[in-house]
């Protein structure tokens, strides 16, 4: 029981510092993202720039934090297991040389490739935006070779159960694209080319930033012979594990890429008003998911390593609870206030009525699926802590297979909304399929995880919609009150307001039931 309670306390202290870090990042993201709606609003120039920034961003997260990291992370700590350190070194070196050389081939075919590629976002009546959003990808196309190696850096930290540096990297990322718009914007042919000088030099810095804590480490970063790094044992096993989460990958960010071509061809600004409703699920989903993934990801894989098969079960459980007493209320809370939420945090510059009413409508579906995305984030590390990557890429071909048909069917007659519909319908199947396939390993109490998961689920939804009902009595009341003055008055001060009213409510609700994730976390913070 005593151990239980470390245990408890250990991942909420790691979890809050890393969340804290990660809140400030997604702060930052946001103010990106509203940086860039009072430069590009959901105009054609701000689709060109978010379709030429998820070219390279669907490849880094195809090769670098989802896949290279998660297969790097469970045999870099086997390495650590052996105490030779000159094996280790050796194959920390060999990773380095395979991510950097792969990196700078894909880059190279990448930009050659650009306008073949951008064909399939854009119709030939689009062709201007087309034309402007082969120049920004060739800017930021190099992003992907950096962040790669600060993936890398991260992964070898993150292995030492050091976490803090990497969540502070998106922090410097993201200050510096919002101050190079700023200060570059007046000197540029359009905000978007000074947004992705931004993108690329912020991307630098983060592999930068975490050089000097690898070497601390005792890590030395040095390039070796091709054929020596291809044949070295441990980047050998690193590509086994993988090639099936790169096809997994490749499935779910396919996902994007499929919805960001139907959007494009729906209308113009559909595709913008989604990724800006995604930017706010995103910060929610890296408080809590993201995180707790990352923390619970070392945890998990030693666990699995020593048959520790109880505090692995016991573990996953105490993330999914995490996960939920964040997520769950935040969605009724959202769904309540997206219109004063979504008009304070954008509503500038070129970002309009019409703007306001588009993503609107979007986050009312994205934000429906926050909890199973989530989930989804935290379950995927249990298969890749004992090696599993076969599993989350089976589930990640179903979860692409009913996005797509959905997004097509729906986006026919529903737009923007149907395309976030089917994004949630997918995330509720893909999470279904992970605790199947989890329950095929004998050893791990998966019954009792779904079970105590499910009912400390609907605990929380109940308490959330008990929560939400003074927030939506006095919704229109305050926002009749402070009507005619400036946005920060007339939005801000109804949302902080109804906040910190639906967070008493919830947190006075939670004593109330003697809930004891709150009782672990009042006794860290006394501690």
């Amino acid at each position: 029981m005593l151990g239980n309670m470390k245990k408890t306390q250990s991942l909420l202290a790691k979890g809050l510092s890393l969340s804290f870090l990660t809140l400030c990042s997604r702060i930052l993201g946001l103010v990106r993202e509203m940086t860039k709606a009072k430069f590009l609003g959901t105009s054609a120039l701000s689709d060109a720039f978010g379709i030429a920034f998820q070219v390279p961003n669907f490849c880094r997260r195809l090769f670098a934090e989802n896949s290279v990291s998660v297969a790097f992370i469970p045999t870099f700590k086997e390495h650590l297991e052996t105490d030779d350190k000159e094996k280790t070194q050796a194959f920390v070196s060999a990773t380095f040389t395979l991510v950097t050389f792969l990196t700078v081939v894909f880059v190279s075919l990448g930009m050659i490739f650009t306008p073949l590629i951008l064909r399939i976002f854009f119709s030939s009546q689009y062709r201007e935006a087309m034309d402007e959003s082969v120049i920004l990808t060739r800017i930021m196309f190099p992003y992907l070779v950096v962040i790669s190696i600060a993936a890398l850096f991260q992964g070898i930290l993150n292995g030492h159960k050091i976490f803090s540096p990497s969540g502070f990297t998106p922090i410097l990322f993201n200050a510096i694209v919002i101050a190079s718009t700023y200060i570059l914007a007046p000197h540029m042919q359009n905000p978007a080319r000074a947004m992705a000088v931004g993108v690329i030099t912020g991307g630098c810095v983060q592999a930068a930033f975490q050089l000097p804590f690898v070497i601390k480490q005792g890590w030395k970063i040095s390039l070796v012979p091709l054929k020596k790094a291809f044949t070295n044992p441990g980047t050998r096993k690193v590509l086994t594990l993988v090639a099936p989460t790169i096809i997994g990958m490749a499935a779910y960010q396919l996902n994007d890429i499929v919805s960001s071509s139907l959007a494009t061809r729906t209308g113009e600004g559909v595709y913008s008003s989604i990724q800006y409703s995604l930017r706010l699920q995103e910060l929610i989903l890296g408080i809590c998911a993201v995180t707790i993934g990352t923390v619970i990801l070392p945890d998990l894989t030693g666990f699995a390593h020593n048959k520790e098969w109880d505090q692995f079960s016991g573990m996953l459980t105490l993330a999914v609870k995490i996960m939920a007493v964040i997520a769950i209320p935040i969605t009724f809370y959202a769904l309540c206030m997206k219109r004063q939420i979504i008009t304070l945090v954008f509503a500038s510059g070129r970002f309009d009525e019409s703007s306001i009413a588009m993503t609107e409508q979007v986050f009312t579906y994205h934000i429906l699926g926050l909890f199973f995305i989530a989930v989804n984030r935290i379950i995927a590390p249990a298969f890749y802590a004992q090696q599993d990557t076969k599993s989350p890429t089976a589930a990640g071909l179903v979860n692409f297979a009913v996005n797509i048909t959905l997004a097509y069917i729906l986006s026919r007659f529903m737009g923007g909304s149907g395309i976030a519909l089917a994004l949630t319908a997918a995330s509720i199947a893909n999470m279904v399929l992970l605790f199947i396939f989890l329950k095929r390993n004998p050893v791990i109490n998966v019954g009792s995880v779904i079970k105590s998961s499910l009912l400390y689920a609907v605990k929380t939804v109940i308490l959330s919609a008990l929560s939400v009902i003074p927030v939506w009595l006095l919704r229109e009341p305050l926002s009749t009150l402070f009507a005619g003055r400036n946005r920060m008055i007339s939005q801000g001060i109804p949302v902080f307001a109804t906040a910190a009213l639906f967070a008493a409510a919830g947190v006075l609700l939670l004593v109330l039931t003697r809930d004891p994730l709150v009782k672990a976390v009042v006794k860290k913070l006394k501690r």
